[in-house]
């Protein structure tokens, strides 16, 4: 039987040819595709300005850099994320401060955002976990109070939609990713959404060396600038991938859906919050990661990750707990803050999911679950 990862990106021949066209023109970096990418993307998202960069995690840097945000500042963010938020908010020279999140959704508990709110506070960085929108009214609500910028960590969520909207169509900042693992793929790359044209140039000027050029032609730089401009291979794969993207997530739905119908019942696991009711559509399903029952297992989680693989079925952790690295212990932080993120870094699991999967491979992971357990 042949093995089953837990993503693989679903590439086809359209967009494998177009990369070849890019290949053979003469111009493989920066140029028209990513004009065109950045244009498309603009369009899905009802005309904001999208500048590309060569990854979600550059994209971070750039908007905490484009906000002002830098030595002195907080920004509020969950634990219950990708390393790359922190990571990029401790890198400009702020201050994560590390939030809560609601144990089903794994979004951000906006109580416990409320009360970490400081004077030294700038921004709110939360994560769209696996697809499932945060709750954006309270997000903005909670911003507009205390006059907060917002970059939304939409690495998760592209194609997701928060009472009809799109996220990324609306609000501050957005951040996606377009890495392997996400909805959307350019190999490597992501996006950033902006509010304006004059965000969106100096985003141009921030993601390659800083660079403005003067009314003589030549060069000048008044902020050190990183290089993270995407080049255009990546940017036609990223093309070939919108034009696919509501058929790609309306089956991982449908693979989803699945899951909870096949799902073994005789244990107590915590399945992933199945989408707002009435707006389940909204919830792209980037992953779909349940809470293993250890209390109630004979073996721990790497025994039952070792079982599933040498029965060809890959798996992976979404998420350890951010504040628990080395890097942030460093910084004073230490079991027993964030009870519901340590508890989903213990006992989180993401199973296969990926649209090129059918309902069979489903009912295989399902089975091999039961098996494994029973």
């Amino acid at each position: 039987m042949s093995y089953l990862p837990f993503t693989r990106p679903t590439l086809d021949e359209e967009t494998i040819a177009g990369v070849a066209e890019v290949l053979r023109s003469g111009w493989i970096t920066s140029g028209p595709q990513v004009k065109r990418f950045e244009a498309a993307l603009s369009d899905y998202l009802g005309g904001r300005p999208v500048r590309v960069l060569n990854s979600a995690t550059a994209a971070l840097e750039v908007a905490l850099q484009l906000c002002g945000i830098g030595p002195g500042d907080e920004v509020i963010t969950p634990s219950q994320t990708f390393f790359a938020a922190p990571n990029m908010i401790a890198k400009v020279g702020a201050t994560p401060v590390f939030v809560e999140v609601e144990l089903l959704s794994r979004n951000l508990d906006f109580a416990a955002v409320e009360r970490a709110i400081t004077p030294r506070t700038r921004a709110i960085l939360p994560t769209h976990f696996a697809g499932l929108p945060v709750d954006m009214a309270q997000l903005y609500a909670l911003a507009d109070r205390y006059r907060l910028r917002v970059i939304e960590d939409a690495a998760l969520a592209i194609g997701s939609r928060w009472r009809g909207q799109r996220i990324g169509s609306f609000g501050d900042l957005t951040v996606f990713s377009f890495h392997p693992n996400k909805n959307l793929t350019a190999i490597e790359g992501g996006a950033l959404v902006l509010n304006d044209e004059a965000e969106a140039r100096e985003v141009e000027t921030l993601r390659f060396h800083g660079i403005t050029r003067l009314p003589d032609g030549t060069r000048d730089v008044a902020f050190p600038g990183g290089k993270f401009n995407l080049p255009d291979v990546n940017a036609r794969i990223g093309l070939g991938q919108l034009a696919r993207l509501e058929e790609f997530n309306a089956r991982r739905r449908e693979l989803v859906a699945e899951y909870f119908r096949r799902f073994p019942t005789d244990l107590p696991w915590l399945l992933p919050h199945p989408g707002y009711a009435g707006e389940e559509t909204g919830h792209s399903w980037n992953m779909f990661a349940p809470l293993l029952p250890l209390a109630h297992m004979a073996i721990d989680r790497p025994q039952f990750r070792a079982a599933l693989e040498a029965r060809g079925i890959g798996t992976g952790l979404s998420y350890e707990a951010a504040h628990l690295t080395t890097l942030f212990r460093r910084r004073g932080h230490h079991e027993g803050e964030l009870p519901n993120t340590e508890r989903i870094a213990r006992e989180t699991v993401t199973l296969p999911l990926f649209p090129a999967m059918t309902p069979a491979d489903v009912a295989r992971v399902c089975a091999a679950i039961s098996e494994v357990l029973s």
